[in-house]
């Protein structure tokens, strides 16, 4: 069975994005690029991807609209289900981009097996992330922190988890960011 991780950035204040879903806070931190860098090991590990819909449809507004061959390599090259309600303008030719809807529990089994052997990684979406926790489909969290703080926005992740769930396993420097390491239980 595969293992599902949670990584994602952070403001020192805890969201995700600021209240109009942007992520321009994350641009700006100095050595930003070299922090992603950093994800090369951890990026070689994925054999699935999983976001929310508000994830994608960031994605595709500021990645995909005008220039959708920007898929990235790295999605193209992996199974990605976008759990969704809603229409979603779909990456023409994104042969491994499949919309979902339902329950995690009902869509395990197929998201696991697109994995393989190797890690899901729950790209976006706190609320997404806690569905994972309560369907027992959680094993780890990574938060890279900036150094920023935006006073309002997406929570990192809004559902309550107490301390008996979460272990703290590595922090780490990277750049400007602080990267806690938590498995979940």
């Amino acid at each position: 069975m595969s293992r599902v991780l949670f990584h994602t950035a952070v403001t020192l204040d805890g969201f995700l994005a600021d209240p109009d879903d942007s992520l321009d806070w994350l641009f700006s931190v100095p050595g930003s690029v070299e922090a992603e860098a950093d994800l090369t090991p951890f990026l070689d590990g994925v054999g699935a991807v999983v976001m929310g819909s508000t994830t994608y449809d960031w994605l595709w507004r500021h990645e995909l609209r005008d220039a959708p061959e920007r898929w990235p390599e790295f999605y193209a090259e992996r199974p990605v289900f976008v759990f969704t309600g809603r229409e979603l303008p779909r990456v023409p030719d994104a042969d491994t981009l499949r919309f979902v809807s339902g329950e995690v529990s009902g869509l395990w089994p197929e998201i696991d097996a697109a994995a393989g052997d190797r890690d899901v990684w729950i790209v976006g979406g706190g609320d997404l992330v806690g569905q994972f926790a309560d369907a027992g489909h959680l094993d780890q969290v990574r938060v890279s922190v900036a150094p920023v703080t935006l006073g309002a926005g997406r929570p990192l992740l809004p559902r309550r988890f107490g301390s008996e769930r979460l272990t703290l396993e590595s922090v780490r420097q990277s750049g400007q960011f602080a990267e806690l390491t938590y498995s979940f239980r």
